[in-house]
């Protein structure tokens, strides 16, 4: 009996050809998930070893701030562990290729307070400079009211006499000074600002500028950071509260004296990633 073509043909048809494909797409997947899971465990443990490098550098510099907490608290500073190999290569790092030594020269701050507030008393009896000690340092603050007009950088004339003064005084003090800008939390939007971010930042920075041109200061002594609205130190719910956060603040930190030479030490770590 003959079979027809078509008939013979659709008899050969198989209908489990889909397992073919769909074993295909299993193992892809699977060989994906494998990548990923390796790729993610060797970021882990690269970050971790660079994290470690990165801290295991600051703190041979003496860039980790002190302690503000009790050990085991949170907010307690906790020094890194040195690699061992970052160790070994410290100690085979000649001296004068790298960092020997930092000296901190602390001062004793409520002496330099008392100091100032002699020196400041008409400034501070009109209530536009302010003192206080806290963990960072000794805080100037200088008050808007005294020291810029309203949405300005332009220090006041009458005030660069303080200024003055204030640089005259803490110029021969082992220390350094933090300018910090901050404003209220009232929108500001001219020309010359786009948000209390630039206008913090300009006068952070005027002050600076008057403590190189005109005082001298030596400008690795100074850094300056503008904070906007964003660390009030009293509510902005109130006027006189707006006036007291609209400021810029001096700190006055202990200097670190690091004896270094040109170029610092290179301090290396187990896995990292070569250039």
């Amino acid at each position: 009996m003959n079979i027809p073509f078509h008939r013979r043909y659709h008899n050969r048809v198989s209908h489990e050809r889909w397992l073919v494909s769909y074993a295909d797409f299993i193992t892809l997947m699977f060989a994906f998930f494998v990548v990923m899971f390796a790729s993610a465990r060797i970021d882990k443990e690269k970050a971790a070893q660079l994290a470690e490098a990165v801290q295991s550098a600051f703190s041979q510099l003496g860039a980790n701030p002190p302690d503000r907490a009790r050990p085991g608290t949170p907010g307690a500073a906790v020094t890194p562990a040195i690699p061992r190999k970052a160790s070994e290569a410290l100690a085979r790092t000649p001296p004068q290729m790298g960092l020997t030594e930092v000296n901190h020269k602390p001062e004793d701050f409520t002496a330099i307070q008392r100091e100032l507030e002699k020196l400041l008393s008409p400034e501070i009896r009109r209530h536009e400079i302010a003192l206080r000690i806290e963990p960072d340092g000794l805080i100037i603050s200088l008050r808007e009211v005294g020291f810029f007009d309203s949405g300005s950088a332009q220090i006041k004339p009458h005030a660069i006499d303080a200024l003055h003064r204030i640089a005259g005084f803490l110029q021969s003090r082992a220390c350094s000074l933090r300018i910090e800008g901050h404003t209220d939390n009232v929108p500001i939007h001219t020309p010359s600002f786009a948000s209390n971010w630039e206008l913090s930042t300009a006068r952070a920075t005027a002050i600076v500028k008057l403590l190189i041109e005109d005082d001298g200061f030596s400008p690795d002594r100074l850094s300056a950071a503008g904070y906007g609205e964003f660390h009030p130190i009293a509510e902005n719910s109130s006027v006189a509260g707006q006036q007291m956060n609209r400021r810029v603040d001096i700190v006055v930190v202990p200097e670190a004296l690091p004896q270094v030479a040109a170029r610092g030490p290179v301090i290396p770590s187990e896995g990292a990633v070569k250039r």
